[in-house]
């Protein structure tokens, strides 16, 4: 319905001309005065422009006690489109007052002349509440809330002379309520006549579908947006692209593509980018070496970051917090701590990541003094670590057999920041408790791991078994077994 609807008003049957963003400057004659026009109308034109503000209101109020239909309305704030923020002011007079039962042709109308006289914000805003209205208007619908809306915008466009950018709005308010079907329909509406979205706009979608619907459904809507695999879309309407991707638009596949796992179709856009001659900025090299990061593949890293710095890119504290996380990663913490010399001299603070990569780093090389130092010096400037790096820290301590500091860790943690113990920290202390046959101490703790929600595991019933064979109580360790073997066949 809305497509057609869409040809009809935006597109009427004429002599053929190129698509182009400027079929919606076109508008209908505009010399019809208030005169010519219903004698309400007029009078109300004539109060509104003439009459100061402080008396304006209140005269029209005495007048029109039983206030206006949404028809009169529109063709009032049509007559007065010039002067936009009066013509807000009527809706908001007549909206406040219940003066007049708006619709979503009056929404449409003062939308469109929101958008035409650039005031972005106060158009959004009313879009959003159109898409309200059209709820009451839908009843009985399947078509969704805001495809009434863009249907209500398409029939009135070239009456109020509005801008393109009114759809981008509309786009907008889709992305921003999670409304991603219309939101993708409506573009395709507008492509398929040769309009393109703003670019902003076009990268919010594409950022938005590869959050929800995962990477390659927003690489799907990019190659459909930038016309890389078609000339000719729905109803055999050929679409000419109207703009090129940049690299926000980059940005945001690989960004996709990286949270997804597929390290590889990274480093796919990024060749991508380079073919369409767009310059990567610090936050692609970030993101291209943060996936080199994640395949343990440091020597490629490293050469992006050299090549970075050739560019004149200064890294910002992400990139640094990257490199400083790969070498981590791969167990070399003298080069970690490099970089983080590195990030300290430029003059960038280190941040809450940096210090979770140095102390897992630690942690992994079995350096557990220099790691609790680390953590003294996070908790000091007020940073919280993650639960998984916390994890890291009890199980070093008690690797190290220094249970007793691991509890006190975690201990300290609940008490200064509200730290909530993961089934694995928990596991990690228990385990240390029954290797030093601190079985009372490590039955407490697993009286509180239970009233936490977590069910004694395997490594649990191991880690007691374990300590009471050291205390050579067999008859409790055999129980334990038992219980261990009917938990795990669901008895």
């Amino acid at each position: 319905m809305a497509f057609q609807i869409l040809r009809r008003n935006l597109f009427p049957a004429t002599k053929p001309r190129p698509p182009s963003v400027s079929h919606f400057s076109s508008s209908p004659p505009s010399d019809q005065t208030p005169s010519q026009t219903n004698p309400l109308i007029s009078d109300v034109v004539s109060i509104i422009t003439n009459l100061r503000s402080k008396t304006r209101w209140s005269y029209l109020r005495s007048l029109y006690p039983h206030g206006f239909d949404s028809n009169d309305f529109s063709q009032i704030a049509l007559h007065i489109k010039n002067n936009p923020r009066l013509a807000l002011r009527f809706f908001l007079w007549t909206q406040h007052k219940s003066l007049c039962n708006h619709n979503l042709q009056s929404h449409s109308t003062i939308i469109h002349i929101l958008a035409r006289g650039r005031l972005r914000s106060q158009a959004y805003d009313l879009i959003r509440t159109a898409i309200r209205v059209s709820e009451s208007e839908s009843i009985g619908s399947h078509e969704s809330k805001p495809l009434k809306v863009f249907e209500s915008l398409v029939k009135t466009y070239r009456q109020c002379d509005s801008a393109p950018f009114v759809f981008d709005l509309l786009i907008k308010a889709c992305l921003e309520s999670k409304k991603i079907d219309p939101a993708i329909q409506i573009v395709r509406m507008l492509l398929s006549r040769g309009i393109s979205p703003g670019l902003s706009t076009c990268n919010a979608l594409i950022r938005l579908l590869s959050q929800r619907r995962g990477a390659y459904a927003g690489y799907e809507i990019y190659r459909e947006i930038f016309g890389l695999d078609c000339e000719v879309l729905e109803h055999n309407v050929k679409r000419v692209a109207r703009i090129s991707p940049n690299v926000e638009t980059f940005n945001a596949l690989m960004l996709g593509f990286y949270r997804d796992g597929l390290v590889e179709k990274v480093k796919e856009i990024w060749d991508q980018m380079a073919d369409l001659n767009c310059c990567p900025n610090g936050y692609s090299y970030s993101i291209l070496m943060a996936a080199y990061c994640e395949q343990e593949k440091m020597n490629e890293a490293e050469e992006v970051w050299e090549e970075m710095r050739a560019k004149g890119l200064e890294p910002d504290v992400v990139a640094y917090n990257t490199m400083i996380g790969g070498f981590c990663r791969v167990g070399e913490i003298e080069m970690a701590e490099e970089f983080s010399k590195e990030m300290g001299l430029s003059g960038i603070e280190s941040t809450d990541a940096t210090y979770e990569h140095l102390i897992t780093g630690y942690c992994k090389m079995g350096n557990l003094d220099a790691a609790m130092l680390l953590y003294k010096d996070m908790l000091r400037k007020d940073f919280r670590p993650e639960g998984s790096t916390m994890d890291s820290l009890i199980r070093g301590l008690c690797d190290e057999s220094r249970v007793l500091e691991a509890f006190e860790v975690m201990r300290g943690a609940v008490v200064h920041f509200g730290f909530c113990p993961t089934e694995k920290s928990y596991e990690f202390l228990i385990r240390g408790l029954c290797e030093e046959e601190k079985l009372e101490e490590a039955l407490k703790l697993q009286a509180e791991m239970v009233g936490k929600g977590f069910k004694p595991n395997s490594e649990i019933y191991s880690a007691f078994i374990s300590g009471y064979m050291k205390q050579g109580n067999k008859e409790v360790a055999e129980r334990l077994r038992n219980e261990m073997l009917d938990t795990r066949n669901g008895n």
